[in-house]
């Protein structure tokens, strides 16, 4: 008896509770992938349906089909979209928050930085948490952390790191829900870098102020997060076409600029690695800018390539087995040159 319960306690914490805390969550404003920015994404949608079916940029006979229609939302792959953003939920709890939270505690709290910053220079006066200084924390954490996740993204379009990323580029059409077709692997370098950064950025800021500042909120989120959702931020992920147009592009990361990111075309091949900022790529050379007029765009990596990835278990495991063997290869031609003989 005493086993069935620690069973059921085990199964309830690492699957029945992450799977509807992730259900619920369409309802909370936490996740872009809420009901709200997704009605506010659709409202978008809608504008531009009717502006483009007006001025006759559209071949669309209804909004549903100037979505995608089924062909998009029922394909295979938007199919194991929905199935993994549930299963994502699971992993996280089983394979990246452990992992986070061995890491995190004892190499990179913000208590630590704090600590490390009054012992050089001495204790800091307390200001308060005025607004002013609640908007500038937020601001930075927000920077910090769009900042952190370039970088990342970018390490992961590389040669060792690739066939994880490839998950997320393996997708043959995109839904919302391809947001969340990230490998467990690029989640947990992701979280660290967070934890890192974030965590340097937070202790010094704590350290000048004299305390720690809460980030501003609005609806119960952190205030920039809740802006940049408003901004259609579910095209993002989708075959709607959404330019801001060459100006703004470079500073902010619009819907067509991230269909791009996932074009297999090679004229788009690493660019546009912004999450929500686009001034990254244009500090670093990998910014593509984009107009009105839709581009003519083939999401995934080859049709080849996207079949591999046609299935939970796949998307999984299929990483792992690719860099074993890329590991293999390299290791055998090290090999072969230190024994020419051989």
């Amino acid at each position: 008896m005493g086993l069935m319960v620690e069973l059921f306690a085990v199964l309830d914490t690492a699957v029945i509770e992450p799977v509807s805390k992730t259900f619920w969550g369409i309802f909370d404003l936490n996740g872009r992938f809420g009901v709200l920015f997704l009605t506010i994404s659709y409202l978008v949608a809608l504008g531009l349906y009717l502006r483009r079916k007006q001025d006759g940029t559209t071949h669309a006979t209804s909004y549903w089909q100037f979505l995608g229609g089924n062909r998009v939302h029922f394909h295979r792959s938007a199919l194991v979209d929905y199935q993994y953003y549930f299963l994502r939920a699971i992993l996280k709890v089983v394979c990246v928050l452990p992992v986070v939270a061995i890491v995190d505690p004892y190499l990179f709290s913000t208590g630590d930085w704090v600590g490390f910053f009054t012992q050089l220079w001495g204790e800091r006066p307390r200001l308060g948490e005025d607004l002013g200084l609640m908007l500038l924390y937020g601001l930075g954490v927000f920077l910090v952390g769009d900042f952190a996740h370039y970088w990342v993204h970018r390490l992961f379009h590389s040669r060792w790191l690739w066939e994880f990323h490839k998950v997320h580029h393996s997708a043959a059409v995109l839904v919302p829900a391809t947001a969340s077709r990230i490998h467990f692997v690029e989640k947990i370098v992701e979280r660290l870098a967070d934890a890192v950064l974030i965590g340097l950025y937070a202790g010094t800021f704590y350290y000048l102020c004299g305390g720690e500042v809460s980030r501003y909120k609005l609806f119960g989120v952190t205030y920039l997060v809740f802006i940049f959702n408003t901004l259609a931020a579910n095209l993002r992920h989708s075959h709607i076409w959404l330019s801001f147009g060459p100006r703004i592009e470079h500073i902010i990361n619009s819907p067509a600029q991230h269909q791009v990111h996932h074009s297999d075309a090679p004229k788009h091949f690493n660019k546009n690695f912004g999450t929500n900022l686009s001034v990254w790529d244009w500090m670093f050379g990998t910014l593509y800018v984009t107009r009105y007029k839709p581009e003519t765009i083939n999401f995934g990596v080859g049709d080849a390539e996207n079949r591999k990835y046609q299935s939970l278990h796949s998307l999984v495991f299929t990483p792992f087995q690719a860099t074993g063997r890329k590991l293999w290869r390299a290791l055998t031609a090290i090999g072969r040159k230190a024994d020419p003989a051989g």
